[in-house]
């Protein structure tokens, strides 16, 4: 694997977003846990099939031919993405949630009153409401694992609420609140032992970190292609199997088989031809920033997210040692630099004489753009005991640099000071 670090400047280069300017600044986009800018092939790529391919797929004629050819490479893209072997795995959506509703719902069908479905505390509503909505359906009960106050989740609770009566445990594979990565695989080997199956949200995972289907040991993992440099579309991965078995709400004609069989309507092809070069762009990160061949994509992918795990962990613990000196901050999950990979680069904050939305519209008067509430990790707020406010949320990706982080804690120590 090529150990050379992420050149950033060459990164910066490609996301024309990260040109827009604050008075005399240029706007640090610390926004990205709500969606990534994206570099300007994606925008390209998206534009050239409206333009040159524009067609249902199916057909005889040539851009219907083009068109089923980009979703079938752009199924490939996913299955070297997730770490799949089956482009047939690979389903595309709307968004995470919609294609979560639609699973859950299909799901529900085979579930017995009186059975169980573990969620836990530390997820994104997302990841949450689909299945509690499915289990009243079904007439099954809902166990929840609490997290612990460092924001990671109790494993021993789980060990009790995972038995006989689980018929799926659904758990995020990272925070999208307090950046903490889960346990999955032992989450995953307690729910096969009792026969259930288990659900990845990696939506908040998949812009940091590898994902890996089979060492999640996961039976369907779902993820956002635009929290990763790509357009607003979803992606689900399922054991082809189980995907095959399970029963899809679709029109009669449409397919009864593969991927396809879970399509709802028309697909929007145009953002999956940008998911595909959104994939593409990633895995020249993991060539030196040099075009990549195609056939190798799944190993420049692990050289990539390497790169950018190993950048932005750099840019964390720098972002975290700079909040900490300043007096009243409450940073939200785990600080300790040993703990560095149990946790990615988001950090949210509290303090208790300015409000997360007061934080949040200063940073944003100094063209620093966060986020402030709950971020939809509703469950998690209220244990941690920040309701109604919630916190402020600062993302960083790969395409950041130490001078930006420096600004933000600047800015901040800066609305932080007086009363």
């Amino acid at each position: 694997m090529d150990h050379r670090p992420l050149d950033v400047a060459a990164v910066r280069n490609q996301f024309p977003g990260l040109l827009r300017q604050h008075g005399d600044q240029p706007v640090v986009f610390c926004d990205g846990p709500a969606g990534s800018q994206v570099p300007a092939r994606v925008a390209a790529a998206m534009a050239d099939y409206l333009l040159h391919q524009n067609a249902n797929h199916g057909g005889h004629f040539a851009t219907s031919i083009a068109t089923d050819a980009m979703v079938a490479e752009a199924r490939k893209a996913g299955a070297d993405l997730f770490g799949a072997d089956d482009p047939e795995e690979v389903v595309f959506g709307a968004n995470m949630t919609t294609l979560t509703f639609h699973l859950a719902h299909a799901l529900a069908r085979t579930w017995r009153r009186g059975e169980e479905i573990v969620v836990t505390d530390s997820d994104h509503d997302a990841n949450v409401t689909p299945w509690v909505r499915a289990a009243q359906s079904a007439g099954c009960t809902v166990r929840r694992i609490p997290v612990r106050p460092d924001t990671t989740l109790d494993l021993e609770v789980a060990r009790t609420l995972i038995g006989p009566r689980t018929r799926l445990v659904a758990l995020g594979a990272a925070s999208n609140l307090s950046g903490t990565v889960h346990p999955v695989a032992a989450c995953a080997e307690l729910a096969h032992r009792h026969g259930a199956l288990v659900f990845v949200d990696a939506v908040h995972y998949a812009a940091h970190l590898r994902m890996d289907v089979r060492s999640f040991d996961a039976d369907f993992v779902a993820c956002s292609a635009y929290k990763f440099c790509g357009p607003h579309l979803g992606l689900l991965w399922g054991r082809r199997p189980l995907l095959e078995e399970l029963e899809a709400d679709k029109v009669r004609p449409a397919a009864a088989h593969g991927a396809e069989k879970w399509q709802t309507g028309t697909a929007n092809f145009e953002a999956i031809a940008g998911f595909l070069a959104a994939v593409q762009y990633l895995a020249e990160l993991g060539h030196g920033n040099t075009p990549a061949p195609g056939s190798d994509r799944r190993r420049l992918l692990t050289a990539a997210f390497h790169r950018i795990a190993q950048h932005e962990r750099t840019l964390c613990q720098r972002l975290l040692q700079g909040l900490v000196r300043l007096p009243g901050l409450r940073i939200v999950g785990l600080t300790d630099p040993e703990r560095a990979q149990e946790r990615c680069s988001t950090v949210s904050l509290t303090h208790p004489h300015r409000t997360p939305d007061q934080l949040a519209r200063g940073l944003a008067a100094a063209g620093v753009y966060a986020w402030s509430g709950h971020s939809y990790a509703v469950a998690l707020v209220g244990a941690l005991g920040l309701l109604p406010d919630g916190v402020l949320r600062l993302g960083l990706l790969h395409y950041h640099t130490e001078a930006e982080v420096d600004r933000v804690v600047a800015t901040l120590g800066g609305l932080l000071q007086g009363p």
